[in-house]
Formats: structure tokens, sequence, C-alpha cells
């Protein structure tokens, strides 16, 4: 466990004295429209030294906190399942050692191989999922492992009442009608959003966050946009509410930060990952 070369902004704290540990996982393998999310940790850590440490939303900084930036997993091409492998053994390594972590993408099923290990340290987990998409397909294409699957396959490790998603606005009818009897499915906003944090209090909690659950007029840079999603300020607004909880893992991913040539869209995932990382922090 090394210092990332280039790391996250402030993430420069010693493996063995960090709280929280950074780490990406580039992988698009099944990318279902425009891939381009393996890009997507590099162009974070970049993009991040334009940012201050300081967050005026929590009144809180960076290098008040010791954070490790273990930089990217180095992936296989073309073998799904020996990425959730390798990403499964990372984190059961920073959960044995009494960490939280961060895990950067890449594409939304990573969420399954750091869930792998997550749920066999906590078996009573909750995630909250804010995405644009349900993800509770059975299979894409044939695929059973895919970024369309992933909560799906999530669902086959925690049951019944123990997704909690908002934000969704797009997916196929049968998806909708299984999250009815089996997640609790919150559509087009984070409406019920305080709510959740409220019963979820004392629980372990994952928090999943795809980045395309926000408006694309606000975060164009990704492979899958959906008209009609929430606003930068929402989300700040419901990542501000996570000290509540018990979190013990994260992930934000689905940047694909070719599509926004601006640099916009890498901005909004710099900012967020910040002010993630102060809230899973003492």
């Amino acid at each position: 466990m090394n210092k990332n070369i280039q790391t996250f902004l402030a993430c420069e704290a010693d493996y063995e004295k960090a709280e929280v540990v950074l780490f990406g996982v580039p992988f698009d393998g099944t990318a279902s429209f425009r891939p381009g999310t393996r890009f997507g940790p590099s162009a974070i850590r970049n993009e991040s030294f334009g940012i201050e440490t300081y967050s005026p939303y929590s009144d809180r900084d960076l290098v008040d906190y010791e954070i490790f930036d273990g930089g990217d997993l180095e992936l296989p091409f073309g073998n799904t399942e020996k990425v959730l492998e390798m990403t499964q053994n990372y984190t059961e390594q920073i959960l044995n050692d009494g960490k939280k972590f961060v895990m950067l993408g890449g594409e939304h099923l990573i969420t399954l191989g750091a869930m792998r290990a997550v749920v066999k340290h906590y078996p009573d987990l909750h995630i909250i999922h804010l995405d644009a998409h349900t993800d509770l397909r059975t299979e894409y294409m044939g695929e059973a492992l895919s970024h369309s699957t992933v909560m799906r396959q999530v669902w086959n490790l925690v049951g019944d009442g123990r997704i909690h998603q908002f934000g969704i606005r797009s997916g196929e009818k049968y998806e909708f009608d299984f999250a009815k009897e089996h997640t609790c499915l919150h559509k087009f906003d984070l409406t019920g959003f305080s709510e959740a944090v409220a019963n979820l209090k004392g629980k372990p909690v994952y928090f999943s966050l795809d980045l395309d659950v926000l408006d694309p007029s606000i975060f164009c840079g990704t492979g899958t946009t959906e008209a009609g999603g929430i606003t930068f300020k929402e989300l700040l607004e419901a990542v501000m509410q996570l000290h509540q909880l018990n979190i013990v893992g994260c992930d934000i991913n689905e940047l694909s930060p070719h599509y926004d040539q601006s640099g916009s869209s890498t901005a909004v995932a710099c900012k967020i990952t910040r002010e993630i990382l102060l809230q899973m922090t003492k």
C-alpha cells in the first residue's frame, strides 16, 4: 500500500495512518453506449488541483485529515470477472485494516466487486444508490455482469429492502416492477432522501453515486446521458447529510471526461469527491 505518485488533492497520508483510503478502478469493459469511464479516476486526480482543499460548505479542510490515495488498480483487458475479483481483494484489505474507502470509477459494475467484500464485513449493510438508471436488469445482451445489471447483482447479495434508489428516471418496465417489490426506489429526484438517512442511522451504509444522476446540462461528461436529472445543489445537499450515517464505503463512477471538452463535468466530480471525503472523516 504505497501512495500514488500523483494523489487526489491533499490525500497524501501514509496508509498506516489513514482513516479513509481513496483508489481508482479504471474499467469500462461493459459500457453499453459510449465508453470512456476508464479515464475518470486519472482525470479527477489531475483536475483536483483546480479546487481548494477547504470546503466552505462543511467548513472543513482536507489537509486536516489523514487520507491515503493508493492510485488505480492495474486491470487486465477483457476479463470482467478478474476485474471484480481484484476490486474485491483490494477492498477486503482496506476493511480488514479497519479503514473506510472511496472508490473512483470507472463504470458502475465496479460497485459489485467492492460490495462482495463489504457484505462479508457488514451482513446488515444498506445501500444508498443515486443514479439516472435502475441498473436492475437481469442481463444486457446476454451478459449478467454489466453496468446495467449491477444493482440486480447487489440485490442478490443483500436481499429485499436494503437498496435505496434515488433520481431514477430510466430503465425497462420490468425493472421498475421489480423495484416495487424488492428495493426502495424513488423516481426522478431526491424526494425521501432525508427520511432514508434518518431511518438508516446506526446501520452500516454503502453510498454508490453514479454521476449521471445529475442533469446533463450540469454533467454531460458521461456515457449515457439522461435528461431531467437533479442539480448540483441538490446532490450537494444530499452528500452533506452523509455525516449522520455510518458510511463504510463509497464509489463515485461514470465520469467520461472526454465527452465534456469544457472540463466542467470533471470539475463537478472533483468537488463532489472532496465533499464525500470530508463527510467520511471523523
